[in-house]
């Protein structure tokens, strides 16, 4: 029999009430609260090492932040999030080098299902979410399951990003759409 985490990872309806995920939940809860209530003149990264699967000492996490695991997320380095972000990571989210994320952004690989009968049985799907090197998401911004922003990306302040984006673009909207390629050259 398949456990849950397997389900998600198949990218099958999964049960989040599951034992372990909840446990899960709960274990991120307490290095969560002791992320967002510690002095801000110490050094996060001995959280960071314990929350996120992946992170370094150039990684920055303005208070609050909240997830649901932790360890189903990886930064690269030089990674900043600003205040009020939050990644629902039951599914993974993979985030690159020199990325910039402004307040109140949401990056969210949960999902649920369409079907009336299937969502009020508790069910749900997560699918992941990559964020690749030197993208900035502005503020009040949605990342939603399974999108992908390529290299250099930047996503306009109150953006809802429904599908993947391919490298230098800017994207703005709800839903976010493409307005013009960005030119890195200059």
């Amino acid at each position: 029999m398949k456990s849950q985490w397997q389900k998600i990872a198949d990218g099958e309806l999964y049960d989040p009430n599951d034992p372990a995920l909840i446990e899960g939940r709960a274990q991120c809860k307490a290095k969560l609260h002791q992320l967002n209530h510690q002095s801000p003149e110490l050094p996060q990264l001995p959280i960071l090492e314990t929350l996120l699967a992946k992170a370094d000492a150039k990684t920055y996490l303005v208070a609050p932040f909240y997830c649901d695991y932790g360890h189903n997320i990886r930064v690269g380095s030089n990674f900043f999030a600003n205040s009020g972000c939050v990644m629902l990571d039951g599914a993974p989210i993979t985030i690159g080098d020199n990325v910039m994320i402004a307040p109140n952004v949401g990056l969210h690989t949960a999902t649920h299902p369409l079907d009336a009968k299937t969502r009020m049985s508790g069910l749900e799907y997560a699918f992941p979410i990559t964020i690749e090197d030197n993208v900035w998401i502005g503020a009040g911004s949605v990342i939603l399951p399974g999108v992908t922003l390529g290299k250099n990306c930047v996503v306009g302040a109150g953006s809802v990003v429904t599908k993947s984006v391919p490298a230098n673009m800017l994207v703005v909207g709800n839903p976010a759409r493409v307005v013009r390629e960005i030119d890195n050259n200059n």
